[in-house]
Order: C-alpha cells, then sequence, then structure tokens
C-alpha cells in the first residue's frame, strides 16, 4: 500500500490547529456578548463590565458578525446556531423603547429646549455661540464652573433673566437657564448638581429638572443607580404635571435604571423625533461611534417635532436640541 504524501499529512495537521482555533475564538465572542445580552434580557445592568458595555450595545454586532464569519470558517455549527441566537436578540433589543405619547388636547406652546454638557467649563465659549444662534427657551447646562456660570450670565444673561443653579467646581456645577419665570424647588439630591425648577410656560405650570447622575465607573455602579433611582423618584412623584427632565444621564436606552425612569410614565424626545440611536458621547467619535446618553425626558403633554445633536467645541458631549409642543387638555 502506498503511503499518503508528507504534504497531506502537513495540510490535514494546519487544517486541524485552524479548525480548533476558529471555534474557540468564535466561542469567547459569543459567550462575552452573550452575558450582556442576557443582562440585557434580564432587565438588570449587571456588574461591571457589563453597565460599561450596555452602553454600546448596538456595536456588540461587530464581535457578534465576527464570531460567525469564524464558526462557518471552522465548520462549526452549533456556534453558527448560538451566533444567531446572540444576532436576534441584539436586533431585537437594538429597537426604540417606549411608546409614542397620545397627541391630545389642543396646542398651548411652542418649547424649544437644549441640554449640553460643557465638560468642566471648556465648552461654554462654544455654547454661548449655540444659545445665540438657536435661542432655545429652556437651557439645561451640566459640568457648569464658576467661569462658565459667569460667562453665561454676562453674555445671554439679559435673554435668560430666569436661572437655577448650583454654584459648585468642576464637574459638580449646573445651571438652568429660562426665558420663562421660574419658582425654585430643591431638585434631586446627587454627587454632582442636579437644580430643580418650576415654569411658567404661557400660564401653564411646567416641573423642570436638570439629571447629572454619576457614570457607572466600575467602583460606583451602585451610586449611580441610587441616583438613577431618585431621578425616578422625582418623575413618579407627579406624572400627571407637565415635566421635561433633561440632561447628562450618562446612561442609555440599554441599562435598566434609564428604563426605569422612562417606565414612570416619561418619553425620549430624540426617540419621538426618530433620533433615538444617534450617539451624544463621545464627541470625539460621534456620530460615527458612541452612545446617546444626554436626554430630554418629557410627560405626555408633550410632542417632539425636531431633535439635533449639535457639535460644542471643547466638551466631549454634543448638545442635544428638542422642539417641543406643549399640549393642554380640551375643554
Amino acid at each position: 500500500m502506498t503511503a499518503p504524501p508528507q504534504e497531506t499529512y502537513e495540510a490535514q495537521e494546519t487544517y486541524g490547529r485552524g479548525g480548533r482555533v476558529k471555534p474557540w475564538c468564535a466561542g469567547l465572542l459569543f459567550a462575552a456578548v452573550s452575558v450582556v445580552v442576557g443582562c440585557r434580557a434580564a432587565d438588570t445592568d449587571g456588574i461591571t463590565p457589563v453597565p460599561q458595555l450596555l452602553a454600546f450595545l448596538p456595536w456588540l454586532l461587530v464581535p457578534t458578525g465576527l464570531g460567525l464569519a469564524l464558526t462557518l470558517l471552522g465548520r462549526w455549527w452549533f456556534g453558527a446556531v448560538w451566533g444567531v441566537a446572540v444576532l436576534g436578540l441584539l436586533a431585537w433589543y437594538i429597537e426604540p423603547y417606549g411608546k409614542e405619547p397620545p397627541s391630545e388636547g389642543v396646542v398651548v406652546a411652542e418649547v424649544r429646549v437644549l441640554t449640553a454638557n460643557v465638560e468642566f467649563g471648556r465648552g461654554a465659549p462654544a455654547l454661548v455661540e449655540v444659545i445665540r444662534r438657536e435661542r432655545p427657551g429652556l437651557v439645561f447646562v451640566q459640568e457648569c464652573d464658576g467661569g462658565c456660570r459667569a460667562r453665561l450670565r454676562r453674555e445671554v444673561g439679559d435673554a435668560y433673566p430666569y436661572r437655577r443653579e448650583v454654584a459648585a467646581a468642576g464637574s459638580k456645577g449646573s445651571v438652568i437657564l429660562s426665558a420663562y419665570a421660574l419658582k425654585g424647588t430643591p431638585g434631586v439630591a446627587g454627587t454632582m448638581g442636579m437644580p430643580g425648577a418650576v415654569a411658567d410656560v404661557r400660564g401653564h405650570t411646567v416641573r423642570l429638572q436638570l439629571a447629572h447622575p454619576m457614570p457607572p465607573l466600575p467602583r460606583q455602579v451602585a451610586l449611580w443607580h441610587r441616583e438613577l433611582g431618585r431621578l425616578r423618584a422625582f418623575a413618579a412623584a407627579d406624572p400627571a404635571a407637565p415635566t421635561v427632565l433633561a440632561g447628562d444621564f450618562n446612561a442609555s436606552q440599554d441599562h435598566a435604571g434609564f428604563r426605569r425612569i422612562l417606565d414612570t410614565g416619561l418619553y425620549d424626545a430624540a426617540r419621538l423625533a426618530g433620533a433615538d440611536r444617534t450617539p451624544s458621547w463621545p464627541a470625539r467619535t460621534a456620530p460615527t461611534l458612541g452612545a446617546q446618553i444626554d436626554h430630554v425626558l418629557v410627560t405626555r403633554h408633550f410632542t417632539a417635532d425636531h431633535a439635533r445633536f449639535l457639535k460644542v467645541p471643547g466638551s466631549d458631549h454634543r448638545a442635544l436640541l428638542v422642539e417641543l409642543t406643549l399640549h393642554a387638555p380640551r375643554g
């Protein structure tokens, strides 16, 4: 019997090594993605690094697709089924979360709302230009230090005679600027400033609250959840009142803590305007790559016609500008 050529043995050995490596790599990719998707399905944010990865849930399509390619090359058919299942779950959860509010009542006011994180005040000069150009009626500014607050008062203060602020340094300072008359409220307690107010919008009372909970850093996930919970408590306290809750939530629709805020009866204005997956952070890579963590949330009394994410040079966030319409019950 003639022995097979030596080249055949070498080819078989090489294929065997490659055939084993590809399924192993695919399995590792699927396992990592499955943990994150499993937490999303279980309605929990899990522990580090899951909360951080959930912010970029749509981008998990990339390792999942790579894993599927490896399973096909390695002829691992069980892995192919696993990968397709993970891919299907990702596609399901990428869909917008929440329902559209009923368009009820008569139109009583058009309200333009701007929210911007100016990163320790560095984006304040650019924000002034945005405010002058866009002329929003309400402006929510996060990470507004003393210099930022002084600049806003000096350069746009005449157009916004009403304000509520937390006078603090660095990331802890925040301010609400308003063209409408304001009454102060205690706001929401947090590590960073979260002032609140009640606005008189053409004779209609509107609750305002700035949002800026701590980010889900590896050792601060529990604190992040507590502060999101306080924002949820604010939203749930008076669901019958027209409300605008806006700011840097350090959370996306893929975080359970954020969805629980929406579940109180709030609606994401960007989602209503068809921009639910437009990234707002980090500004350097948005809109190509990033997460939408800056939001304007409203009660059923509002509809949203347009939403735009604007560059604010000097900041690592893009500002969000939304056009809202306030409705009142007929009669």
